[in-house]
């Protein structure tokens, strides 16, 4: 039997683990260094994109990791006798290891092996799938016909009033929202709009929404908004196969700027696991189940 990995959305742990680390070693300060960031979390798709960006802390040029149980079952592989293993996040744990290729051995890995695939095209069905599931968290979707210049838009069209306690509010009594989507574009050009638009509402750049587990975020300007909103949209989109502008303009960024300091990688890393997840995009390496002790055994 194996599970998957939750993507961690909200999590005290992994907020304090990242921020003690960024803060520390001063990593990724300049703009060349989140772009290598950003490509690595693109590539290393079998992991949520906060855990690969852990994995990218600890080692610097992975190639490909898995868990001792994936490594197994899937390429009939083992960790070597005097392997580092590497640490990753999940509900759990609240950690679990995971290995580099080069610290395993046992068979060879297919030819066709590619680690770091995308889930396939983005069809026209696909596209309304994804806007099927969205519906489902009160995002709606609509086609409008516009130019070139027109990509698409969204909006808060209906927002809920804050209430005190815990107690989950039905979906109609949620805060409602909406997606425009140029009609006259391919559904990859959509997609990538798409995952442009839902940057914005995930990293909260609309305003905090606990339902969707949106946090309060503080003010922005216009442009550290879009400069997350891109680079979200790169992960997402680089991780799915999709190309998207976000590179032109995270490569002009990296051209004419130097430091970082006025974005969250964090919230970034959360929001793209955030919608990987809603969209069904997830794709990540299986680990055993965790054992549970009965009268002081393991079984």
């Amino acid at each position: 039997m194996s599970i998957y990995q939750p993507d961690l959305f909200e999590s005290e742990a992994a907020r304090s683990v990242l921020d003690q680390l960024l803060e520390d070693s001063r990593l990724y300060r300049t703009s060349t260094d989140y772009r290598q960031l950003l490509d690595f979390t693109v590539k290393l798709r079998n992991f949520a994109p906060f855990n690969a960006m852990l994995l990218q802390i600890q080692k610097p040029g992975l190639q490909y990791a898995a868990s001792a149980y994936e490594w197994r079952e899937k390429f009939n592989r083992r960790p070597k006798r005097d392997a580092r293993p590497l640490l990753i996040l999940w509900p759990f744990g609240p950690v679990v290891l995971v290995y580099d290729v080069v610290d395993t051995e046992g068979d060879a890995l297919p030819s066709d092996v590619r680690p770091f695939q995308a889930t396939g095209e983005i069809t026209e069905e696909r596209m309304i799938h994804f806007l099927k599931l969205m519906a489902g968290k009160n995002i709606r979707s609509e086609k409008f016909d516009g130019g070139d210049g027109a990509a698409g838009s969204v909006a808060v069209t209906w927002r809920a009033p804050e209430r005190k306690g815990k107690t989950a509010k039905p979906l109609e009594q949620r805060s409602q929202y909406l997606v425009r989507l140029n009609q006259n574009h391919s559904p990859a050009v959509q997609f990538s709009t798409l995952a442009h638009e839902l940057g914005h509402l995930f990293l909260g750049h609309l305003g905090r929404d606990p339902a969707l587990k949106i946090p309060q975020r503080p003010t922005l300007t216009h442009a550290q908004r879009e400069l997350e909103a891109e680079s979200f949209a790169y992960v997402v989109c680089g991780r799915n196969g999709v190309s998207c502008e976000s590179k032109k303009y995270l490569a002009d960024y990296v051209t004419k700027h130097t430091t970082v300091d006025d974005i969250d990688v964090y919230q970034i890393m959360r929001a793209a696991g955030q919608m990987e997840t809603l969209l069904e995009l997830t794709a990540h390496t299986r680990f055993e189940p965790p054992k549970r002790s009965v009268g002081g055994r393991a079984e």
